[in-house]
């Protein structure tokens, strides 16, 4: 029997009405397997691969939708990706009409007022909204969340090892407590998982979760190209070649910050007014105004006939429908190698068309590392990603939501409530007693002996609306112009007026800022003075970094690369030529200078970070480059092999170097959002989980060997 004919007659006929010429290998494999078992399902396949229908093609098919109750709930990271999908499922509904809602802060109030009513049919929304059903109300979450037959989770692999990611697991375990019938089955959604087994503890039930892997690989065309830049802006050159590659096509460009993506599309725009070129460059990213944002959605989505270019961030690197785009252009080296995969996919969407990639890089070691990343994706990998194992600042935030929720429970049956929460069932009782109790004695919560309610202190928590979420908002200035909201710009100190901003496509001129109502108001800059713009940075896994290793150990040739991108990585190569390296081996060079020492350790952005800490608990002034993998340490004669045994030996006591440090006034370590209301032993520990990589550490100092060039004395591992 075929895949097809296991469909219903409406989705039967909305795929001939569609005249699609066969169902795609994700798709067929799906219908099997989710009409066929009631287990679980990760559904991993290349984007543009039809990866959504895969998921909703069996499930509509399989649901009695007469039935009482919300029937499938799907859930995205991002409230864009789900104004998009709702065109797409509602198409589908619309054969058998089964009604799909929106549910989020921008969703129609009428809609959601009607589903409360009725609770029928397909629902759309984020992990946030979903918190603040149970916070605000728990009678309408249980309306909407019990009788669930099935959950999709799309773009599965941004929640996978994030606090999002953990709270979203938490949010899961507590819908299925509500279940009138059987749990609700899971479907995940992604082209780029790294970790299967993590992906399958996601659902609350890995023994039973299968991955539905199509493994069929799209042609991509790659080519590697170096222009130098220099820290503080893209240089005239670069611009001038960067034009000629977009001015005539539909280009996504995406640079690594909200910042550079607004300087490309700014300089670009503006050349292209010298030129008399098209006048459609955008830029896109959370900081633009949301209207701003779906307006360049709209259009090259409905576009056929201009040429656009779209200066973006993360916020169009997921699978939001912007029709046909000819080339990604990468600018300088993605942090991670699911990223690459992600924008590249952006291209070449449509069936037997190839993805075409330039990747620029303006700096020496950036090229370095996007050739890593780029043979990395080659060879099929992709970096695995792990929760957190004793979750505390989630445990935190969600005993809170639980309390309100509920009103309050008995202390028994809230340890039970967390112990049956699959993120939290490897905490023993004992410290589930020990953070209770913490939260008690600071008033967070109130013991009236026969319950436990939410207290004072933790009222104020919860009656934010920063509540709902596990990542911390920073506080945003509205931009304002002729009365139109442009974006926002973060409340920076630097912020004064007279300064110019970059945002949206354009250079303005602050004119008044209002910190009271958080309004900034501008009006076009026309002066030349340079704008101000921002930056970041993301963790780098060790194999990339190994990866650059490799490569400079060896003659490193690309068919994909010109002579300006090999050149680059000779220079780089050069830095080293007099070090006998090889890249499968733990032997890391070191430049001595004058009065510093440079150990260049080709290992991850966590480990970089922990032997960085632990050099200075030896009292050394050190300094970390983790673009360049570099750890400076201040000092005219350091014996290495000293160096590598005492910071070995400062290991095994991390955890009370970093207590010291976070009792200090101002301590240097980022402790997320909940984290920060946890006692100090925990607020340890999550620095320590999460900040810093111990295990990995060990390892790497257990086969480490630091040498100095070939000609100097060479000091090796005992």
């Amino acid at each position: 029997m075929s895949e097809f004919s296991l469909l219903s007659e409406p989705i039967r006929r909305y795929i001939n009405d569609k005249r699609w010429e066969a169902l795609r290998p994700i798709q067929s494999a799906a219908i099997k397997r989710i009409m066929g078992t009631e287990d679980h399902y990760i559904l991993v396949s290349r984007t543009a691969s039809g990866k959504t229908e895969a998921a909703f093609l069996p499930i509509l098919s399989k649901v009695n939708f007469k039935d009482e109750g919300v029937q499938v709930l799907y859930i995205s990271p991002l409230i864009a990706l789900i104004n998009d999908q709702f065109a797409r499922v509602e198409d589908l509904c619309r054969y058998m009409d089964v009604t799909v809602t929106r549910w989020h802060g921008e969703a129609n109030i009428t809609a959601k007022k009607r589903l409360l009513k009725q609770p029928e049919g397909i629902l759309l929304i984020t992990p946030e909204s979903i918190e603040s059903l149970f916070c605000n109300r728990p009678e309408n979450a249980r309306a909407l969340f019990s009788k669930l037959k099935f959950i999709v989770i799309d773009e599965i692999h941004t929640f996978l090892g994030s606090d999002r990611g953990m709270h979203l697991r938490s949010l899961l375990s507590r819908i299925g407590e509500l279940a009138t019938g059987p749990k609700p089955r899971i479907v995940g959604l992604s082209a780029t998982v790294g970790d299967y087994e993590e992906a399958k503890r996601f659902t609350g039930d890995p023994a039973n979760t299968k991955v539905l892997i199509d493994p069929t690989a799209k042609g991509i065309k790659a080519y590697f190209k170096f222009s130098k830049g220099n820290e503080v802006a893209y240089q005239p050159d670069f611009i001038a070649e960067l034009y000629r590659h977009v001015h005539d096509r539909k280009v996504l460009i995406f640079p690594n910050t909200r910042g550079n993506a607004e300087e490309l599309a700014v300089k670009l725009k503006k050349m292209a007014e010298r030129k008399k070129g098209h006048p459609y460059y955008f830029s896109h990213h959370s900081a633009v105004d949301k209207d701003l944002r779906e307006y360049v959605e709209e259009f090259v989505k409905n576009n056929k006939r201009h040429n656009f270019c779209i200066a973006c961030t993360s916020t169009l690197e997921l699978g939001i429908d912007i029709g046909t785009v000819e080339t990604v252009i990468q600018v300088d080296a993605t942090h991670s190698i699911a990223s690459l995969i992600q924008r590249v996919g952006r291209s070449g969407r449509k069936e037997g068309e190839e993805s075409k990639l330039l990747l620029y890089a303006t700096e020496n070691w950036s090229m370095l590392q996007s050739f890593a990343c780029w043979e990395l994706f080659k060879e099929q990998f992709v970096e695995p990603v792990y929760g957190q194992i004793k979750p505390y600042d989630l445990l935190f935030h969600q005993t809170l939501s639980i309390l309100k929720e509920t009103n309050g429970l008995p202390r028994q049956l809230l340890v039970q409530k967390l112990h049956n929460n699959a993120v939290f069932t490897a905490f023993t009782g004992a410290e589930l007693d020990f953070l209770l109790d913490d939260m008690i004695k600071r008033d967070f919560i109130e013991d009236l002996r026969r319950e436990l309610i939410v207290g004072v202190e933790g009222e104020k928590l919860t009656s934010s609306r920063d509540f709902y979420s596990m990542f911390a908002s920073p506080v945003m200035l509205k931009v304002i112009h002729a009365g139109n909201t442009i974006g926002e710009l973060e409340v920076d100190p630097a912020i004064v007026i007279g300064d110019n901003v970059l945002l949206a496509a354009r250079i303005w001129k602050i004119t008044d800022i209002d910190f009271n109502t958080k309004k900034v108001y501008v009006t076009p800059a026309n002066d030349g003075k340079k704008p101000k713009f921002s930056s970041g940075t993301g963790d780098v896994h060790p194999r990339i970094r190994n990866k650059m290793l490799e490569i400079l150990a060896t003659e490193f040739t690309s068919d994909e690369a010109d002579s300006s991108a090999i050149e680059s990585i000779n220079e780089v190569r050069s830095m080293f030529r007099e070090f006998r390296l090889n890249g499968q081996s733990a032997v890391r060079p070191v430049i001595v200078k004058s009065d510093t020492i440079d150990i260049y350790t080709f290992t991850g952005t966590k480990i970089n970070r922990t032997l960085h800490f632990l050099i200075q608990t030896l009292g050394n002034k050190v300094i970390m480059d983790d673009k360049t993998s570099r750890i400076s340490i201040e000092g005219k004669a350091i014996n290495l092999q000293e160096l590598v045994n005492n910071i070995r030996y400062q290991l095994p006591a991390i955890r009370e170097h970093v207590r010291a440090t976070m009792e200090t006034s101002n301590p240097p370590f980022p402790v997320n959002k909940w984290g920060v209301w946890l006692p100090i032993d925990l607020q340890v520990e999550y620095v320590l989980n999460n900040v810093f990589d111990v295990p990995g550490t060990a390892a790497f100092l257990e086969e480490l060997q630091l040498v100095t060039p070939i000609h100097e004395d060479t000091f090796v591992k005992e």
